[in-house]
C-alpha cells in the first residue's frame, strides 16, 4: 500500500484547487518568502547603530569578494587562452621557419655570387657589350651595408667609419634558442682588415618571450687589428708650456659605432651597486640595445627594407623610407 505522503506534489495540489484558491496559495507564498528576505533587515534593526555600520561594511566587502572572484574566473580563462595561442604560434612559426629556410639560402647565394640568377651571368653581360669581363661585379656588392642603412632603426647605429667595415659582411642570420628563451643573431663576414673575427654573434635572454622582457644580452668580442677599432678614438693633446715631457699627450675614448652593438650594457650582479639615476640610464640602454637587436631580425619591415636596398642599389639611387606598415613603398632618391 503506498503512502499518500510520499506522493504529495504542489502540482497535484495545484490542479485540485479552483482559479480562486490558486491565486490565494500563490499571494501566501509570496507573503512568506518577503517574510523570510526581511528577516536579515530585522537583524540589522536589533543590532546598535555603530554594530550595525560594521555589518554593513562587511557585506560590501563580501560582495567585493564574490565580484572578484567571479573576476578571477574570467581572467583564468583568458591565461589559459592565452597560453594556447602563444604555444600554437610558436608552433607555426617553428613550422613556416623551415619553408623560410630554402629561400634564405638562395638569397645569400645570389648576393654573394655563388649563384647567378638567369640573364646575369658574366658571358651574358659581355655579349650585350654592357660592361668589360673583367668589370663585372660579383653577387650584389654592399647590399647588406644598403639593407641594413636603409632601416630607421639601424642607420641611426652606423656612422661614416663603419661602412667600409660593414662592406665585408656577407649574411645575417636570426635563430630562435629555447634554454634559456631568447633568440641570437649571426653576422658573417669576409676576411678583412679590421678584425679577426668572420663570425660576429649576438644573443638575447629573455624572462618572458611571450611578452618580451630582456634579462641580459651578450655579444661577441671582437678582435680588432692593432689601429683598427672603430669603437673607439685615439686623441692627442699638445703638452702643456714648460712641461718636461715634449710629447703629445694620447688618450683614447669611446665613440659611436654599429660595432658597439657587440658589447651591450650589463646589469650588475647587485642591485645596491647602482643608484636610480644611473638605474634609468641603464634601463633606456638596455631598449634602445633591443631595439636594434628586433631591427636585424627578419621581420617584414627589415625584408621590405632589403627588397628595397636591393631594387635601389640596382638602380644607382639610394633608398630613402622606412617601409612602415600603411605606407607606400620606400622610394628610390637620385644620389
Amino acid at each position: 500500500m503506498s503512502n499518500a505522503k510520499d506522493n504529495f506534489s504542489v502540482t497535484d495540489l495545484s490542479a485540485a484547487l479552483n482559479a480562486g484558491d490558486r491565486a490565494d496559495l500563490v499571494n501566501v507564498l509570496k507573503n512568506k518568502l518577503q517574510d523570510l528576505t526581511g528577516k536579515h533587515s530585522d537583524v540589522l534593526e536589533n543590532l546598535s547603530p555603530i554594530v550595525r555600520k560594521r555589518v554593513e561594511v562587511l557585506r560590501e566587502i563580501q560582495a567585493q569578494v564574490m565580484s572578484s572572484s567571479s573576476f578571477l574566473i574570467v581572467q583564468t580563462q583568458h591565461d589559459d587562452l592565452e597560453a594556447k595561442f602563444f604555444e600554437e604560434r610558436a608552433a607555426l612559426e617553428a613550422k613556416y621557419q623551415k619553408f623560410y629556410k630554402p629561400l634564405y639560402t638562395k638569397r645569400f647565394e645570389i648576393v654573394n655570387g655563388v649563384i647567378e640568377v638567369e640573364g646575369a651571368t658574366i658571358e651574358a653581360a659581355v655579349a650585350d657589350q654592357q660592361v668589360d669581363k673583367d668589370a663585372v661585379e660579383k653577387g650584389v656588392p654592399d647590399f647588406w651595408l644598403t639593407a641594413m642603412k636603409n632601416n630607421e632603426v639601424l642607420s641611426e647605429e652606423i656612422t661614416e667609419r663603419d661602412e667600409e667595415a660593414l662592406k665585408f659582411l656577407r649574411d645575417i642570420k636570426w635563430s630562435k634558442i629555447d634554454d634559456p628563451k631568447g633568440f641570437k643573431l649571426e653576422f658573417f663576414f669576409e676576411t678583412n682588415p679590421y678584425f679577426k673575427n668572420t663570425l660576429l654573434t649576438k644573443t638575447y635572454h629573455m624572462i618572458d618571450e611571450d611578452e618580451p622582457i630582456l634579462e641580459k644580452a651578450i655579444g661577441t668580442e671582437i678582435e680588432w687589428y692593432p689601429g683598427k677599432c672603430l669603437t673607439q678614438k685615439i686623441l692627442k693633446k699638445k703638452p702643456k708650456k714648460g712641461s718636461k715631457n715634449a710629447k703629445p699627450i694620447t688618450k683614447t675614448e669611446q665613440c659611436e659605432s654599429f660595432f658597439n652593438f657587440f658589447s651591450p650594457p650589463q646589469v650588475p650582479e647587485d642591485e645596491e651597486d647602482i643608484d636610480e639615476d644611473a638605474a634609468e640610464e641603464l634601463q633606456n640602454l638596455m631598449e634602445q640595445d633591443y631595439d636594434v637587436g628586433k631591427a636585424n631580425t627578419f621581420s617584414p619591415l627589415f625584408e621590405m627594407s632589403l627588397q628595397s636596398a636591393a631594387a635601389c642599389k640596382k638602380s644607382g639611387r639610394a633608398p630613402v623610407g622606412d617601409g612602415q606598415s600603411g605606407e607606400r613603398p620606400p622610394e628610390c632618391k637620385q644620389q
